[in-house]
């Protein structure tokens, strides 16, 4: 391919490609993967990125911070093709399961398009009823391309200029001083209880019942995991940026200062220390929603920053493997399917765009789409001039910041507003925008060079991508722009060695089919053997009948209802995909450590509320007085009742208190003990024996028989058994050190042993109670499974249903009775 030349630059390193070719299904040549290399060619230098302006997250890998986090990155151990190779490759399945899918997606335009492609996919192909969930703004969008459509709030031109405003993910002083960051948190928070309620409300339009079978979402939602938990149901993350670790390069937000840390170790933390620094400024928020909302327990500080990634779940990239490879270092569980784009359909621009194409040879496009910018007046000038400097035509998208004003257009030069980039960039010459992935996926689709001017994400990460593959020059942080640097930028894009390279891009890309990838890994990473109704298999699984293990879908569930076979009491919820967030320990110190200040914590939390709940009360009342007042209803609160509600209110935070003590001492911190004195083999290489997770009092029970049982017999056993181990090993010298090993797992699995007979039955105990205290979120679900049931009953639940159903479920009932 041929490769214009670019001027070198320390703050712009160069991505070689390394020809060292996988079979990850992209035909008889795959592309390569690649490293990060200096400008001069020398030592690779993974982890260098261009300079701060560009607004991602400038870390010192010297801070304790970053060091931390750096030496708990896992020792490298290279992936087995077998476990590299994307599921969709390995799994072969008959899909016939008709799911409920809700998609939720939080961003710009540009974030939701390609969903809407996939959406499409899954209806028309699959049979699959599909929910859009994202900004009230784009509901038009949706519901016209035929999905279906649930608004979730939030308005994503607010988000856009806060992003414009505090690029990285520390806020400027100016967002605090105006309020920027109360306001984004409000935001969220109405954006999680609207990705909840995404999830078991019926449809806004149509109110036809509908409750998730399995969701997908962009990471920035935020609010997928803890849906999925809540659910039980599969979940599937889709993005069009890097999101998950890798040593092939940094994250896309992180800039890095120098440091001497192994390159390729400090690109995997990157994503460590972004995802920290998120969840230090969102967990809070996450946590109290999914006490107060889905009446789940709050997410460890340990554990919820690499959530996601612990659990393996599911992750398709919506990219082109031509343009960024999938790493080496990337399991199965994640894929790169390609970019998403729509059905082409028809389009009949208007008549001022038909005649301006018409007028001359193929104009430059220049849009910035949903960037809210500070100046657009000044961007308008700054264009105007380097568009007159290249002696070229122009298209200018005028965007949500309005670019061109009330300005009229000429012969030279159009504004435009919204039109679709798949009909117009097949009669561009170039284009120039801001790099969201949608956009350049599109203009290299169509073989137009590509030159990005970043403003925030991941969009300096596309620039850099295009402009390495050579259909473009670097990209130019917004702040950095000018008439000149933009012209200059312009003719090269019209370089012949920038358009055959663009054109190269698109003869490959023409062999891709992102969305159908896509689909394909969606259902491969589904767990079809539990997910299926056991009548109809169709269909999926939404109760377990409690008196055998018969899993039902609503549709049959529901039959039998009304034709008296079972009851309702007889179902439960069941959860085709159960998560269970578990506390990752390291040795007993850290971790009693950790519980102890976590209990500390939570009982100044409510000594603090035995006195502020009191004031809070007398506020209340004081408030109710002032309004009965006004309202001259004269329903005024007596001081006798207001001091009862604060003494009331007070006693409530003692109680909490208290409890919370005990609570701590007797369970949290033995329990954290004996999970950190099991996890001490690990320091020396042996794998821990998993003896389940406690999630009642019975399984609790079972858990600390099994771990006093295992941990007592090895225990004993590894005094004689490692040294004569590590004897035959190393000699005597491995004598030695076998023996320090027995002592120190003999001392380490029978204090975890004897401990965990208190702590692990206390912890099931704990978790009995709260969950038949929190039953509030399970009953909300069961009755909108339920009332789903009715509704496909209605509609669905003809006399050879019923007949097939009753049939089935008798043969079953009869083969599942005990003997």
């Amino acid at each position: 391919m041929g490769r214009p030349d670019r001027p070198n630059s320390s703050d712009a390193p160069e991505l070689v490609w390394q020809h060292e070719y996988r079979d990850e299904g992209y035909g008889e040549a795959p592309p390569p993967a690649y490293e990060l290399e200096a400008p001069d060619g020398s030592v690779p230098l993974k982890g260098r990125t261009g300079a701060t302006e560009d607004g991602r997250l400038d870390i010192d890998l010297d801070s304790h911070l970053a060091k931390t986090l750096v030496h708990l990155v896992p020792s490298r151990k290279p992936l087995q093709a077998g476990d590299r190779m994307s599921r969709r490759f390995t799994v072969k399945k008959t899909w016939r399961i008709r799911l409920n899918i809700v998609i939720q997606v939080v961003g710009s335009r540009g974030d939701v398009q390609p969903f809407i492609a996939l959406g499409q996919e899954l209806k028309r192909k699959y049979g699959h009823r599909v929910r859009l969930a994202t900004h009230n703004t784009f509901q038009d969008f949706v519901l016209e391309s035929g999905l279906e459509f649930y608004p979730i709030g939030g308005d994503p031109k607010e988000l856009m200029a806060y992003m414009v405003k505090n690029p990285g993910l520390i806020p400027s002083m100016k967002s605090l001083r105006e309020g920027d960051i109360q306001r984004k948190r409000s935001m969220m928070s109405e954006l999680l209880d609207g990705c909840w309620r995404s999830c078991i409300e019926a449809d806004t339009n149509t109110g036809i019942p509908f409750t998730a079978d399995a969701i997908i979402a962009n990471p920035p939602s935020f609010a997928h995991i803890h849906c999925a938990q809540a659910l039980g149901v599969p979940l599937h993350l889709m993005f069009t940026m890097p999101w998950s670790s890798t040593r092939a390069f940094p994250h896309p937000l992180a800039n890095f200062k120098a440091g001497k840390m192994d390159p390729q170790t400090v690109n995997y933390a990157s994503y460590g220390i972004v995802e920290w620094l998120t969840w230090q400024g969102l967990g809070d928020l996450i946590n109290k929603w999914r006490s107060a909302t889905l009446d789940l327990e709050p997410v460890p500080t340990s554990v919820g920053p690499s959530l996601a990634e612990a659990l393996q779940v599911p992750f398709t990239y919506c990219w082109s493997p031509a343009l960024v490879p999938k790493p080496l270092d990337w399991a199965a569980h994640i894929d790169v399917c390609g970019f998403f784009f729509r059905n082409a359909e028809t389009y009949t621009p208007p008549r001022d765009i038909d005649d301006f194409l018409r007028a001359g040879p193929p104009p430059v496009y220049i849009g910035f789409g949903s960037i809210v910018i500070d100046d657009p007046e000044k961007m308008t000038n700054l264009i105007l001039e380097a568009v007159h400097m290249c002696g070229v035509r122009a298209i200018i998208s005028r965007g949500w910041s309005k670019l061109g004003g009330n300005l009229a257009s000429s012969e030279k030069v159009l504004f435009i507003g919204d039109c679709p980039h798949e009909w117009l960039f097949e009669h561009v010459s170039a284009v120039v925008h801001h790099g969201g992935a949608g956009t350049a996926a599109c203009g290299l689709r169509n073989a137009c060079p590509t030159f990005i001017v970043p403003f925030f994400g991941d969009q300096p990460f596309w620039g850099k991508m295009v402009a390495t593959a050579g259909a473009g020059p670097q990209p130019i942080h917004h702040q950095s722009l000018t008439s000149q640097n933009l012209a200059d930028a312009i003719n090269f894009c019209l370089l012949p060695t920038t358009m055959e390279a663009a054109q190269e891009i698109s003869a490959t890309m023409a062999t891709e089919h992102g969305v159908e990838a896509a689909a394909h890994s969606f259902h491969a990473n589904l767990p079809i053997e539990t997910l299926q109704c056991d009548i109809l298999p169709d269909r999926p699984a939404a109760w377990m009948y409690k008196k055998a293990p018969i899993k039902l879908c609503k549709l049959a569930a529901q039959i039998l209802i009304e034709r008296c076979v079972i009851e309702q009491k007889d179902l439960r919820l069941y959860s085709s995909s159960p998560i269970v967030i578990s506390n990752e320990r390291w040795d007993p110190v850290t971790s009693t450590f950790s519980a102890g200040t976590r209990v500390v914590s939570d009982m100044t939390t409510k000594t603090t509320g035995m006195f502020l709940d009191p004031f809070m009360e007398l506020r209340r009342s004081q408030a109710i007085n002032a309004a009965a007042d006004a309202n001259h209803s004269g329903t005024h609160q007596s001081g006798i009742k207001t001091a009862g509600r604060m003494a009331g209110a007070s006693a409530k935070s003692f109680g909490k208190m208290y409890m919370g003590i005990v609570k701590g001492m007797v369970v949290d911190i033995p329990f954290a003990a004996a999970e950190g004195f099991r996890a001490v083999p690990k320091l020396y290489g042996e794998d821990v024996q998993n003896h389940g997770e406690v999630s009642d009092w019975k399984s609790g029970a079972a858990v600390a028989g099994r771990s006093f049982t295992h941990g007592i017999s090895d225990g004993v056993s590894d005094l004689f058994v490692k040294p004569i181990q590590d004897g035959k090993k190393d000699g005597a010298l491995g004598f030695v050190k076998g023996v320090g090993k027995g002592s120190l797992g003999f001392t380490s699995k029978t204090a975890s042993a004897i401990i965990g007979l208190v702590a692990y039955p206390g912890q099931g105990i704990c978790k009995s109670i709260r969950h038949a205290a929190n039953s509030q979120t399970r009953r909300r679900v069961a009755a909108q499974r339920h009332w789903e049931g009715e509704f496909l009953a209605q509609s669905q639940g003809g006399d050879k249903a019923v007949e097939h159903v009753l049939y089935i479920f008798e043969g079953l009932r009869r083969a599942t009775a005990p003997v």
